[in-house]
């Protein structure tokens, strides 16, 4: 599938446009230790627009879980994927990564004409797509398909929190800090820990 890098400016009209809709992909949960990745695809309302919308990183989380709320109420349609631990594992982060997304695009209500994905990396699609660096920041509907996958991840860990505390998911989100790092020399892996990932690998292979 062609596919090329997106370099010029927000303004500047993107590369094969296409009419019809268009559909922004981006990703939450590729760094940490734990945790599925999660992808989201957004199709915009034009006739209804968000203010406000930025690359999630950039965003507070109250700003993230109140837009959230609005991208789920104005968008004319979204959808929400995971690629799971085991999927990570057994693939890699970047294939998980790929599933993620393409699980996103193909459950979303209206098929779009083109699909715009964060980065520099497609996932396999029967659309026509682009891959867009640091889209997050350009495209508004990239924009809120970053806000979903990053609140839909941090509510993730916020409710393994509860079934594992010792490891602290609720204030890392599985990031490799040095509170997690500790948990994890102190108490071993849990289920939802990446073993293919170090640490965790180390840790694994000195608890036996």
């Amino acid at each position: 599938m062609p596919s090329k890098k997106f370099f010029k400016a927000e303004q500047a009209p993107l590369m094969w446009d296409v009419t019809g809709l268009i559909a922004g992909v981006d990703e939450a949960g590729r760094g940490p230790l734990a945790g599925p990745v999660v992808a989201a695809a957004v199709i915009l309302d034009d006739m209804n627009p968000i203010a406000g919308l930025a690359d999630s990183k950039k965003l507070t989380a109250t700003r993230r879980e109140k837009l959230f709320d609005e991208i789920r109420a104005k968008a004319l349609c979204c959808s929400i994927a995971e690629a799971s631990v085991e999927e990570i594992d057994q693939l890699n982060i970047l294939q998980a990564t790929l599933l993620a997304m393409r699980r996103a695009v193909m459950g979303l209500r209206l098929k779009p004409s083109k699909v715009l994905v964060d980065g520099n990396q497609l996932p396999r699609l029967d659309v026509l797509a682009e891959a867009i660096v640091k889209g997050d920041s350009k495209i508004p509907a990239i924009s809120a398909a970053s806000i979903l996958a990053k609140v839909h991840r941090d509510r993730w860990c916020a409710q393994y929190h509860d079934a594992f505390p010792v490891y602290g998911f609720d204030a890392h989100k599985g990031y490799g800090t040095a509170q997690h790092l500790a948990a994890l020399r102190e108490h071993g892996a849990c289920p939802q820990h990446r073993k293919t990932f170090r640490p965790v690998t180390d840790v694994l292979a000195a608890w036996g």
